[in-house]
């Protein structure tokens, strides 16, 4: 296990954003990552980067959901905020679909364990058994 002395922590003086908030208190956020410099001034070198957020309800609650805008002003994020959530959405739900059809599809071997077994599976009379 790593100790906290051999950790590299320290942040990138030269990497750093400044992060304003938007929202329509309706149906979303956008974060808009703006560079900076060291002084904190703007980096005109960097570009701005829009980040939009959003939730979809799932059966084990609120689901949120983070995905980047292409946008070269806030004008056009919020403009481009319903498409770039749309295809967010579609993403998480397919990948969703995919844990769960892992899930269903999990199979416990004999001798195994897993599932809350003990070790060798449990006893029984059954004479299938997958290599």
């Amino acid at each position: 296990m790593a100790s906290a002395a051999d950790l590299d922590i320290s942040m990138d003086a030269h990497s750093l954003y400044r992060e304003e908030i938007y929202t329509d208190r309706k149906v979303g956020t956008i974060r808009t990552l703006v560079p900076v410099t060291p002084q904190g001034a703007p980096d005109g070198a960097r570009t701005i980067v829009y980040t939009g957020e959003a939730q979809i309800m799932t059966q084990m609650g609120p689901l949120p959901i983070t995905f980047e805008i292409e946008a070269k002003s806030l004008a056009e994020a919020v403009e481009g905020y319903s498409e770039a959530a749309k295809v967010a959405v579609e993403r998480t739900v397919r990948e969703l679909q995919d844990l769960r059809r892992q899930a269903a599809s999990s199979i416990v071997l004999p001798g195994q364990g897993g599932a809350g077994f003990p070790p060798g599976g449990i006893g029984g009379g059954g004479k299938i058994q997958i290599p």
